[in-house]
């Protein structure tokens, strides 16, 4: 031991040890705590029912107070509205006042629509959304994917299916995934599969791709079946056309 060493008495009395502990929890599970007389079992029951908008008004007072001493930290989260379209006016309507609020979400839309009627009224818009709505939002230019990104996605969804496909059948679905679709392309891999299983092979093959391909109709060849064979359909107003011809096109004798 140097001359620099200093030697420091033994503490004694009661030995406090400080623990620091750090709940993560959503604004709504302390609403559902707060308006249930069960208290935190509440969350674990499932019926949460209705919760007053005093006691939420409360819950945001307590939680700003939490914030501003430093017990708290607001984490924003995220919420996602697929087929945005779909909402009618009044949604719109109460979303666009939520988004006003200190702890309002981040909100992503997703919608597939051009210029349609919005739900519950007979004004157009772009994508369905309110000219008022759509002013406040941060639209995400999208791109359509490439042939390397869709076999990389049919070859991904064949792994999670546990689908074994050969090169040329892999080929097949990306060329089909470029055409008529990835969705349909996804949705082949399984009735390929099926195909596959039926004649006892464990690899899909180009011909298993190609029977369900004949098999299940895409939207476009279906569209096309049901506007050549629109007459032998029912119609909106219950019409039926009841002149059926045969394969020579000769009208055939109902009498």
């Amino acid at each position: 031991m140097g001359v620099d060493t200093k030697f420091l008495q033994c503490p004694d009395g009661e030995l406090q040890k400080r623990k620091e502990v750090v709940h993560t929890v959503t604004l709504h599970e302390i609403d559902v705590i707060n308006s249930r007389t069960q208290g935190f079992l509440a969350l674990f029951s499932g019926d949460t029912g209705e919760i007053r908008s005093e006691i939420r008004d409360q819950i945001n007072t307590k939680v700003g107070e939490w914030k501003e001493e430093g017990k708290a930290e607001i984490v924003p989260g995220v919420l996602f509205i697929d087929e945005v379209h779909m909402l009618d006016i009044e949604c719109f309507s109460y979303i666009n006042r939520a988004l006003e609020d200190d702890l309002a979400p981040i909100v992503i839309m997703a919608s597939n629509r051009g210029n349609s009627r919005i739900r519950g009224t007979d004004y157009r818009s772009p994508h369905g959304l309110p000219l008022d709505f759509l002013d406040r939002v941060v639209i995400i230019h999208t791109n359509t994917y490439s042939p390397e990104e869709i076999k990389q996605i049919i070859t991904i969804r064949a792994q999670e299916e546990e689908v074994d496909v050969s090169a040329d059948a892999l080929a097949l679905l990306t060329k089909i995934g470029q055409e008529a679709g990835l969705r349909y392309a996804s949705n082949l891999i399984t009735t390929s599969q099926l195909i596959c299983a039926k004649r006892r092979a464990k690899q899909v093959e180009i011909a298993d791709v190609q029977r369900s391909f004949s098999l299940f109709y895409d939207p476009s060849r279906s569209v096309k079946f049901v506007s050549e064979s629109e007459k032998r359909l029912i119609g909106n107003d219950g019409a039926v056309d009841f002149t059926v011809t045969n394969g020579h096109g000769d009208a055939m004798e109902l009498s």
